[in-house]
C-alpha cells in the first residue's frame, strides 16, 4: 500500500515537473519573441533613421565659389549716371559674375562651353551681391573677391552626390565640367560652408537656394492657431463632461463619438476643412488660419480623452475635502481638481500638438501645398508646412531637392523628438502618486 501511495506520489511530482518545464519553456519563448520583436523594431527605426541621416546631413553645407569680380564704372556700363539706390537696384549683376568667372577660367572660349560655365554659378549669386553692394555703395569703382554659391550640380558633385565613375552619359556632369571644377578647386576656388540658406530662406525652384523657413513660420503660425482654440475647448468639454455632464444617454452619445473621432482619418477632418472654412466661409486659402482649424478639429479629441484621463485620477477625497469646508462645486473643480490634473492635461496637448505638428493630408486638401517662396508674416498670409513642405520636395527628381527632402525629414523629426521629451519630463517632473 505504501509503495502504490509513493508510487502515485511519485507519478503526481514527474507530472507536476514536466507542467512546470513546459509551463518555463513558454515564458522563455515568448521573452524570446518578444526581445526579438524589439530587437527588430529597434533595428529596422536605426536603419530608417540612417537613411534619412545619410542622405540629408549634406543639405546643411553647401558650395562657394571664389570670383574677382569688377565693380568698376566702366565695367558696369554707369559711367556718367548718378550713383543711387535705384541704379543701383538695376544693375546687371548677372553680367559681372559672368565676366569674373570667365576670367578666373580663360581657355573656356566657345559660346556652349561658356554658358555651361555659367551654370557653375548659382542664380542666387546675382542677388547676393546686388545686396551687398546696396548695403556698401563704396564698392562701387573696386575690384572685390567674393565667394559667390555654387550651381546644384557643382554644388552636388562637390559633395559626393554625383558620380564622376559613371558613365558620361548617365551624368549631367559632363567630363569637361568635372576637369572645370578640378582646376577651379587646384586654384583654391572652390571651398564648402555652412549652408545658413537652408535655415533662411523659403522655397524655391533652385534646390541651392530652397530652404525651410518659410514653411517653419507656417507650421508655427498653424499650430499657434491650434493650441489657442484646442486647448481651452478641450479642457473646458473634458471638465464639464467629466464633473458636470448628467450620466444619461446623450452623454454617452458624446463620449462615444468623441472615442470615435480620434480614430478618424485626419484626411477626412481635411475634407471637413475645406467644405466649411474655404467653400461655406469663405476663408483664405492656403492660410495657417485654415490649418490651425482643421487640425483644432483634430487634436481636440486627444486633448479631450488624456484631460478626462487626468481628472479621473485626482482622488475623490481632493474633491469631498474641498466641498466640505465650504468650497462649491465650481470651486472644487476649479481651485482644487484642476491645478491637480493640469500636468496630465498639458502632456496630452503637447502629445496633439506633436501629432499635429506632422500631419499633411489635412493641410493638402486646404490648399496649403501651394508653392509659396515668402515668408508668412501672419496666420492669415498664404502658407505652406514643413510635412507638406517635405512632400513637395519628395516630388522633385533634382538630388538636391532629394538632400533637402531629407534634411527636412530630420529638422522635422528633431521638434517632434523635442515635444515628446517634454511631454515626458513634464510627466515626470509634475506628477504626483496619491
Amino acid at each position: 500500500m505504501t509503495d502504490k501511495i509513493e508510487k502515485i506520489a511519485q507519478e503526481k511530482r514527474a507530472r507536476v515537473k514536466a507542467g512546470l518545464a513546459k509551463r518555463r519553456g513558454k515564458e522563455k519563448r515568448f521573452r524570446w519573441y518578444g526581445m526579438t520583436s524589439i530587437f527588430l523594431a529597434f533595428t529596422f527605426l536605426v536603419l530608417l533613421i540612417g537613411s534619412i541621416v545619410s542622405q540629408g546631413y549634406t543639405a546643411f553645407y553647401t558650395t562657394e565659389i571664389r570670383l574677382t569680380v569688377d565693380l568698376t564704372e566702366q565695367s558696369l556700363g554707369i559711367e556718367g549716371k548718378p550713383l543711387n539706390d535705384e541704379t543701383l537696384e538695376y544693375l546687371s549683376y548677372r553680367s559681372v559674375l559672368a565676366k569674373a568667372i570667365f576670367n578666373a577660367m580663360p581657355e573656356v572660349t566657345s559660346r556652349g562651353d561658356k554658358r555651361d560655365l555659367f551654370r557653375f554659378i548659382s542664380t542666387g549669386a546675382e542677388y547676393d551681391l546686388r545686396d551687398r553692394v546696396a548695403a556698401n555703395p563704396d564698392l562701387v569703382g573696386q575690384k572685390i573677391e567674393i565667394w559667390a554659391l555654387a550651381g546644384d550640380n557643382v554644388n552636388q558633385f562637390n559633395k559626393g552626390n554625383i558620380d564622376g565613375k559613371l558613365p558620361e552619359s548617365n551624368r549631367q556632369f559632363k567630363d569637361k565640367h568635372i576637369n572645370w571644377f578640378n582646376q577651379l578647386e587646384d586654384d583654391n576656388r572652390v571651398r564648402t560652408v555652412f549652408n545658413t540658406r537652408f535655415f533662411t530662406n523659403g522655397d524655391s525652384r533652385d534646390a541651392e537656394l530652397a530652404g525651410i523657413w518659410g514653411a517653419t513660420v507656417g507650421s508655427f503660425y498653424t499650430l499657434l492657431v491650434t493650441l489657442a482654440l484646442s486647448f481651452p475647448i478641450g479642457v473646458a468639454a473634458a471638465i464639464y463632461l467629466e464633473e458636470f455632464a448628467p450620466r444619461n444617454r446623450i452623454t454617452e452619445i458624446i463620449e462615444i463619438n468623441i472615442n470615435n473621432l480620434a480614430a478618424v482619418p485626419s484626411i477626412v477632418f481635411g475634407l471637413l476643412g475645406l467644405a466649411v472654412f474655404l467653400n461655406f466661409a469663405d476663408l483664405p486659402r492656403s492660410a495657417p488660419v485654415v490649418g490651425g482649424l482643421v487640425l483644432t478639429l483634430m487634436t481636440l479629441p486627444t486633448i479631450i480623452i488624456s484631460s478626462r484621463s487626468a481628472i479621473k485620477a485626482v482622488p475623490p477625497s481632493v474633491r469631498d475635502a474641498a466641498l466640505g469646508v465650504g468650497a462649491s462645486k465650481m470651486q472644487m473643480v476649479l481651485h482644487h481638481v484642476l491645478p491637480l490634473a493640469m500636468p496630465g492635461m498639458l502632456t496630452g496637448t503637447i502629445i496633439g500638438m506633436a501629432q499635429a505638428l506632422g500631419e499633411t493630408a489635412p493641410l493638402l486638401m486646404i490648399g496649403m501645398i501651394a508653392f509659396i517662396v515668402d515668408v508668412p508674416s501672419g496666420p492669415l498670409d498664404a502658407a505652406t508646412a514643413l510635412p507638406v513642405q517635405i512632400y513637395l520636395w519628395a516630388e522633385n527628381p533634382e538630388k538636391g531637392f532629394v538632400e533637402n527632402t531629407s534634411g527636412a525629414i530630420m529638422v522635422l523629426l528633431a521638434f517632434l523628438a523635442f515635444m515628446n521629451a517634454c511631454a515626458v519630463i513634464m510627466r515626470k517632473r509634475l506628477e504626483r502618486r496619491w
